[in-house]
């Protein structure tokens, strides 16, 4: 098997880089079924960025790498369709605001990723695109929504892949799948061109193996410099959300996350205890649904409407359930943006980070219960509007990999990202898929 290229490396050399990614994904997809669509303008790219790099004129950091976007996230002349069968014949004629963006910093856009029908779901199990699967294991869920971006970025299809979160799915997929993955500051990355679950809590994020490569990949799609930061760790107070005093933890979860506070202790961080007076966890969660099922019955009502068969039931159900709140309702749930971003505000007044698991789970089967609180961890950086960066703490008692996601306070995202990436330095290197 050719080895999957870095960012480094396929930034120097962008067509080997795209030729490696080419084979992988032609040995390894039919397994995972990750990548739905390949653009046929990614060797053009490729090697344009090529000249570019003999000539001393790249773009970025991103220039000749390989990217692969989730499929709610419009590449021109692709087929864009969030996972919805009734959309499955739509053509983009536009590049999404972020992919304009990847291009710009001569990033070579590959294809399109399988995500869970309209992003709304846990485990990435497609009625009309099929089942994705983590490479971590024999029948594991990669997690969801940006399933395929998961699976894709720790197959090594591509350095980077572009997923959304609304409540967790940049996050969730990069720790089930042992990745690292950024979930932006509210507004600091463009939506336009992102078929939407909640334009309330819709985030694009990147997905890559090292939290190093996070910082370019923002860099491009945020449109900010690169922050450089000296000891990130040092003199910071991080806080330990005391979660687990409310919520059923596994012994090999919370052994792991204690190791990751340790490390950071270490690397000169002070730790503080923290909790939140606002946010509670499920209740929370329910009251995010609500906003997600209430925004995205009102994209897809009309052509739900008219062409139901293109939307399978549990899906149809979930955005039919929404709606049935009344408007009433998801207003009074809309309250969970503004306490949850209260509670960061008075947070960030006494720590710099907030550090916590980024699940309470590893991947688990396809066909096992979906555990409840599986976003209850992720949810509150959407809701507040903060930064959060997932980067792989540890190996669950299965030998899978556990996430840890550092918070910042809203605009701090090169600050988490590299606190992250200094985590992710100290604990050395961490094992990956077998493929």
């Amino acid at each position: 098997m050719i080895p999957a290229p870095t960012l480094a490396e396929a930034h120097a050399r962008p067509v080997e880089a795209l030729e490696a990614s080419l084979a992988r994904i032609e040995a390894l997809n039919g397994r995972l079924n990750a990548v739905l669509d390949l653009a046929p303008g990614a060797r053009a790219e490729a090697e344009a960025a090529g000249a570019r790099r003999k000539a001393g004129a790249s773009l970025s950091a991103l220039d000749g790498v390989p990217v692969l976007v989730k499929a709610n996230i419009a590449v021109r002349g692709l087929p864009w369709h969030a996972g919805i069968g009734a959309y499955r014949d739509r053509i983009a004629g536009e590049d999404a605001a972020v992919v304009a963006r990847l291009r710009a910093g001569g990033a070579v856009i590959l294809g399109t990723l399988n995500m869970e029908e309209g992003a709304l779901g846990a485990v990435t199990d497609n009625a009309h695109f099929g089942r994705c699967f983590n490479p971590w294991g024999e029948g594991l869920t990669p997690g969801g929504s940006s399933g395929g971006s998961g699976a894709a970025a720790a197959a090594g299809f591509a350095p980077v892949t572009l997923g959304t979160d609304t409540m967790g799915s940049v996050r969730i997929p990069a720790a089930y799948c042992g990745l690292c993955g950024h979930k932006p500051s509210r507004g600091a990355v463009p939506v336009e061109g992102v078929i939407p679950l909640s334009y309330s809590l819709d985030h694009v994020g990147p997905i890559a193996r090292r939290a190093a490569d996070l910082a370019p990949a923002f860099a491009v799609l945020s449109g900010l410099p690169v922050r450089a930061v000296d000891r990130p760790l040092a003199g910071k107070r991080v806080g330990r959300w005391r979660f687990e005093t409310e919520m059923d933890v596994r012994s090999d979860v919370m052994r792991a996350f204690e190791a990751a506070l340790m490390l950071l202790r270490e690397q000169g961080a002070q730790i503080v205890d923290i909790r939140f007076k606002r946010y509670a966890f499920g209740q929370s969660r329910r009251e995010g649904l609500i906003i997600s099922e209430w925004e995205g019955y009102a994209e897809h009502a009309a052509v739900m409407a008219e062409n139901p068969q293109g939307f399978s039931d549990s899906f149809t159900k979930m955005l039919q359930w929404g709606a049935k709140q009344g408007e009433a309702r998801y207003r009074e749930a809309l309250g969970v943006l503004d306490a949850s971003g209260l509670d960061a505000a008075d947070a960030f007044t006494r720590v710099d980070f907030i550090a916590a698991p980024t699940a309470l789970e590893p991947a688990f089967r396809f066909g096992e219960p979906i555990p409840a609180s599986q976003a209850d961890l992720t949810a509150f950086a959407d809701f507040a509007g903060i930064p959060s960066t997932s980067v792989p703490m540890g190996l669950s008692r299965e030998r899978l990999p556990l996430g840890l996601q550092i918070m910042a306070p809203a605009g701090g995202d090169f600050a988490g990202i590299v606190a992250a990436a200094a985590f992710e330095a100290a604990r050395g290197d961490f094992a990956q898929a077998e493929l």
